[in-house]
């Protein structure tokens, strides 16, 4: 990291990672700026470089969360390209311990669910980690999270290894990620072997599923940073449920989505993703939504009617569930 001068604090909250990052509860998801389907380079890498730069040098975000299957690899390389050497306000999370096989892997289709494989032996992660090290340009990762628990390997030599780079120093704070979600249990599990400073699960305001997850980790100061913020267009699409309330207070369904959970609860970390400009400037406005207690009852309310999309476990292979 070099010595520079943050950009002006939002005005939004912030968040202490770890005990020792505080961090704006509003940051940036990298996951879209790659090819499609998440694979392979972006069809302009200019424009991603654009963005990363507009966001962290203009726009105050100091959390960007990218993963080592993100492109694979091509995500951590271009955050590397737009912002290294990296200034002293920036956290970058990334994660590993998962496989995939293709562009087609996170693309939502009928009959077609996530192939996403756990992969949690610990050579493994060892391996992924000083890669990510290395596209990164670090020497040390503020945040490592576990991106899936491999049912085949305990989680004591998963995490086991997380905590042997974090003494060597390659990486600062331990998190878990679940596709779709980590449960109670194994974030109990979890913290009995290695501190756990952050969980990252599928959650929103109309699929809140994860609710007893998001209590535990506020009670124990975890961050809390939900993927599929706004469901996946399910909420936030022309016809969404969250678009059509959005109009009502004159801002738009993303920001009224970021805005409930920034709301709902103190430890949450948002990293809505975008590939336009334009979308992000909006995203990061979304602290400056302001409604009475009654309107964020109607749209919760509202979103309780309709059921967006989650990954579901297809079967079974050695790999675990797919």
């Amino acid at each position: 990291m070099t010595a520079s001068v943050p950009p002006a604090p939002r005005t939004g909250a912030t968040l202490s990672l770890g005990g020792d990052l505080t961090v704006n509860r509003l940051g940036y998801g990298a996951m879209h700026l790659t090819g499609p389907g998440v694979w392979g380079p972006p069809e302009d890498p200019d424009e991603a470089v654009r963005l990363l730069r507009r966001a962290v040098d203009d726009l105050g975000v100091d959390f960007i969360d990218t993963a080592d299957s993100y492109g694979p690899g091509y995500n951590e390389e271009l955050i590397r390209k737009a912002l290294h050497p990296y200034p002293d306000h920036l956290v970058i999370a990334t994660k590993g311990g998962m496989l995939r096989t293709g562009p087609d892997d996170w693309v939502r289709a009928e009959g077609r669910n996530p192939y996403i494989v756990a992969l949690g032996r610990p050579e493994y992660l060892r391996q992924q980690v000083e890669l990510s090290l290395h596209r990164l340009g670090l020497e040390r990762i503020d945040l490592y999270q576990l991106h899936r628990i491999d049912p085949l390997v305990p989680l004591e030599d998963q995490l086991g290894m997380l905590a042997e780079l974090r003494e060597q120093g390659k990486i600062r704070h331990i998190g878990l990620s679940g596709q779709p979600e980590v449960t109670v249990d194994q974030l109990e599990q979890a913290a009995e072997i290695v501190d756990i400073v952050a969980v990252e699960n599928l959650y929103n305001i109309a699929d809140r599923s994860g609710e007893p997850i998001l209590r535990y980790a506020e009670e124990r100061g975890m961050a809390f940073i939900p993927w599929f913020p706004l469901g996946h267009g399910d909420l936030v699409g022309p016809g969404g449920v969250l678009t059509k309330a959005a109009q009502r207070y004159g801002v738009t369904g993303a920001q009224l989505g970021l805005a409930w959970l920034l709301r709902h609860a103190s430890n949450t970390l948002l990293i809505p993703g975008t590939t336009s400009v334009t979308h992000l400037e909006e995203n990061l406005r979304a602290d400056e939504v302001r409604l009475t207690d009654s309107q964020w009852e109607e749209i919760e309310a509202l979103c309780a009617t309709v059921t967006p999309w989650r990954p579901k476990p297809v079967r079974k292979h050695r790999g675990g569930a797919r």
